[in-house]
């Protein structure tokens, strides 16, 4: 059995989805998996540079397709990087997959099993649908198609047609289950995302020589690291960072990039918060001292969205052993998780002053603040781990090629990849 994985990202780019990918490729070919990667050329915030069209990474055969890389920039660039990609995957499906492949399809671009499910299926292989952001619901919500409400039921019913010909659908939550168990018949497992515990893990505030060079060493540091996607609330944290704009040994820490960055800057030279700052990307051999520079993470999510995302920059917060300050719904996955399991806090969008109280109570209560923290990585070790998230991703998978021949293993054993 050769396991296929088609995602527009994969190592060595760091997107989100490209970090969910390349885990689970690389700890299936290490377990002894024959595993091939279907993937774009670029990274994803770096049209400029070009990666081998063919190569084999830790066991993993690589093809990357010649897609066009007109770039995030514009939504028209963005949709012909979109149909350049299924277009080629489509092709390459139609030619190169085999019966008995297991071809996994994951949503980066979106709406990619609309492409691919027939050629998978004259090809005598099955097709795995992984769902890691929903769309078009996403775009829906978003109102990105409220322009367009005849092409946003078309995408849908494209989208429930290819998820009827799947043979498995795999996605993140229990939210976006029920949402899709609506529209199809076929089976729906809940895997949870992941993270890396050995790549990123709790570091002291006094070790931390990032922390030290961002001339932060005697701040009690808010942070958030990732996207700043249109999902995402920031006005939540500008407000509450302006209350605190006096409290001198608080600094608010914006780590990533994205479509909302630009905006978010610029409300913060408005507001002139001398209290925020900026910071790129940080390369994958300084993650875990990113993400330990912060005493905290915000992490927020729109409401109307819980069914479509799952902000995956919650399970490397939970790894960094970090408490998490989630903006979004009371109700929702993160909300929930980090209540029942004492790792955080959950405020509503608009709650600026219960977010700035919050932080204030954090940083003059250090024990608590140290057992959120030793909270969340017992949460991360018990459930979020790589080698928990790759025993459920086969444990579903599995079910469709029994004749593989080759064990799960136990939950939480030595599949830490």
């Amino acid at each position: 059995m050769r396991i296929v994985l088609v995602n527009r990202y994969f190592h060595p780019d760091q997107s989100a989805t490209s970090r969910m990918v390349s885990g689970l490729a690389f700890a299936l070919a290490k377990r002894g998996y024959s595993v091939a990667v279907v993937t774009s050329r670029q990274f994803h915030n770096d049209n400029d540079a070009v990666l081998p069209a063919r190569e084999t990474i830790q066991g993993v055969e690589v093809t990357r397709l010649a897609t066009s890389a007109f770039g995030r920039g514009s939504l028209p660039g963005r949709a012909v990087d979109y149909l350049s990609f299924h277009v080629l995957a489509a092709w390459w499906m139609l030619v190169n997959a085999r019966r008995g492949d297991l071809c996994v399809n994951c949503t980066d671009p979106p709406l990619l099993s609309v492409a691919t499910a027939l050629p998978i299926r004259l090809r005598g292989a099955a097709l795995v649908s992984w769902v890691m952001d929903l769309f078009p619901e996403t775009a829906i919500e978003l109102g990105m198609l409220d322009r367009h409400p005849r092409l946003a039921a078309l995408a849908l019913r494209l989208r429930n047609w290819s998820d009827r010909r799947a043979s498995l659908i795999v996605c993140p939550t229990g939210t976006m289950a029920r949402h899709l168990a609506a529209t199809t018949t076929t089976p729906i497992s809940v895997v949870h995302h992941w993270s890396d515990g050995g790549e990123i893990r709790p570091i002291e505030r006094q070790k931390n020589e990032l922390r030290a060079q961002w001339g932060l060493r005697d701040k009690f540091v808010v942070g958030y690291s990732g996207n700043f996607g249109r999902a995402h609330d920031f006005s939540t944290l500008l407000e509450a960072s302006d209350l605190l704009r006096d409290q001198n040994d608080i600094h608010f820490l914006m780590v990533g990039d994205g479509q909302q960055r630009k905006t978010v800057e610029t409300e913060v030279r408005r507001r002139r918060l001398e209290n925020v700052t900026f910071k790129p990307l940080q390369p994958i051999d300084v993650l875990s001292q990113s993400l330990c520079v912060a005493d905290a993470h915000l992490v927020s999510l729109l409401p109307e969205l819980e069914h479509c995302i799952i902000p995956s920059k919650f399970y490397g917060v939970l790894a960094a052993g970090r408490p998490t300050l989630f903006v979004g719904s009371l109700g929702g996955e993160v909300a929930r998780v980090a209540r029942d399991y004492d790792c955080g806090n959950a405020f509503e969008i608009g709650d600026a002053k219960g977010l700035a109280a919050e932080v204030v109570a954090l940083r003059d209560d250090e024990e608590r603040l140290r057992m959120l923290g030793e909270n969340a990585r017992r949460l991360f070790e018990n459930e979020y781990s790589i080698g928990i998230g790759v025993n459920a991703w086969l444990r579903a998978v599995l079910k469709l090629a029994p004749q593989s021949g080759i064990p799960v293993e136990t939950r939480g054993g030595a599949a830490t990849a």
